[in-house]
Order: structure tokens, then C-alpha cells, then sequence
């Protein structure tokens, strides 16, 4: 089963575990909206997209109404994302931001950061803060400016500190990818309250920093 967070008419907010395809499963595949379908009953449309390998809050829409109205929501800035991190070594600040000119090669799926806007570069953007370090890892909370793809794991990773578990961009071997959303906000999309939630780490990559409460952090 996958875990509800919160459910209506018009969204579905879940835990998604690490290793399920957010979206666009292969034909005869099964991804989370189908899961969720399955699950909870009815059509589920995506609005936003999490790696693979990378698990936590996500929201999906009931209706095509709100589908529309989340998908405004991501292009305002509305819908708001953070994730966790554990990353080797850490940022020489403890907390900033980071930009980027990202070019992403669909036929590698691999994200390179590159010099100049040319076509199919976009501008990348987050902000970070050091939550702890242990040895030579840092437990880092990001919250995104922008969506793109692989962007935490790039711009950390172009910097000489990729994400524990990441083998795709120089991360040290792990059992997962050491990312995690933890925290997401945006305006309901039929009566336009203020929704948020917020789900500690689940598996046991997160055991590096075993003092970390990341219920209170989550």
C-alpha cells in the first residue's frame, strides 16, 4: 500500500517509495499513478515527477480541473518543494544558492552543467542549508527554484559533492540515492487554502546520521 497523506475529491497526496517510477511507465508497466488508481479508485494525473530512485511527498491530481490548476501552480511558483540530502564532503558556506546553466541529454537521461543559454539549456536555481555533518558527509535540506531534471543531484555533483548512493553522477555506493522530498506546499486547487506536508526519510542510507530528528526536519 502506498501511504496517503491526504485525499479529496480533487487531489491525492502520497509517500512515494523509492524505486517506483513517479510517471511514464513502460507499456505493461506499472508506475504510481497506477498504483494510486488501483488504490484509491479513479483517474490519477501527475503534476510533478521524482526520480526513480528517489523517494517522498508527492501530490497528484483527481480531475483535469485540478491537474490545470496544480500545473499553473508549478509555473507560478506556487508549489513549493524541499528535499533532503546527504552529499560527500559539504558546501564551504552553510547555507546558499546555487545557479546553474543545465543542458540535459535525453538519449544518455544524464544533466550536464554548461557555460552558456543555448537551445535546450535551461537556468537552474536552488538554495541550500548544512542540517549536520558526519565524517565526510553533510545532511543538507534544499528547496528548489526551479524543476529540472536531476537538478539537486548535478549541481551538487559539478561541485565535487555528489549525492551518497548516485552512481550516475560520482556518488559513493549505497543501497539508494540520498535524496528525499521532505516537504511540500501549494494552494489547493479548488478552494485555494494553503495546503502543506511534511514526511521524514525512509531507509537505511538515512542511518548515516543517526542524531539527526528528522521528524523535525521533515
Amino acid at each position: 500500500m502506498i501511504p496517503i497523506l491526504y485525499l479529496d475529491n480533487a487531489i491525492l497526496v502520497c509517500v512515494k517509495p523509492a524505486g517506483i517510477l513517479s510517471q511514464g511507465a513502460p507499456e505493461g508497466g506499472t508506475d504510481l499513478p497506477v498504483l494510486l488508481s488501483r488504490q484509491c479508485g479513479g483517474q490519477v494525473y501527475p503534476i510533478h515527477r521524482l526520480d526513480r530512485g528517489v523517494g517522498g511527498v508527492m501530490v497528484y491530481a483527481r480531475t483535469k480541473p485540478a491537474a490545470g490548476a496544480l500545473s499553473r501552480a508549478v509555473q507560478l511558483g506556487a508549489l513549493k518543494k524541499e528535499y533532503l540530502c546527504i552529499v560527500s564532503g559539504g558546501p564551504e558556506a552553510a547555507e546558499g544558492i546555487y545557479r546553474d546553466l543545465l543542458f540535459h541529454d535525453s538519449t544518455r537521461n544524464k544533466t550536464f552543467v554548461v557555460q552558456r543559454l543555448r537551445k535546450g539549456v535551461k537556468e537552474a536555481s536552488l538554495s541550500y542549508r548544512v542540517l549536520d555533518t558526519s565524517g565526510n558527509r553533510s545532511l543538507v535540506r534544499i528547496q528548489l527554484h526551479t524543476g529540472r531534471t536531476h537538478q539537486i543531484r548535478v549541481q551538487f555533483a559539478s561541485r565535487g559533492m555528489p549525492l551518497l548512493g548516485d552512481r550516475k553522477y560520482g556518488g559513493e555506493p549505497a543501497e539508494q540515492i540520498a535524496l528525499w522530498s521532505c516537504h511540500l506546499s501549494f494552494p489547493h486547487p479548488d478552494t485555494g487554502a494553503a495546503l502543506s506536508f511534511q514526511q521524514s526519510p525512509a531507509g537505511t542510507v538515512w542511518q548515516n546520521f543517526p542524531r539527526a530528528d528528522f521528524a523535525s526536519i521533515g
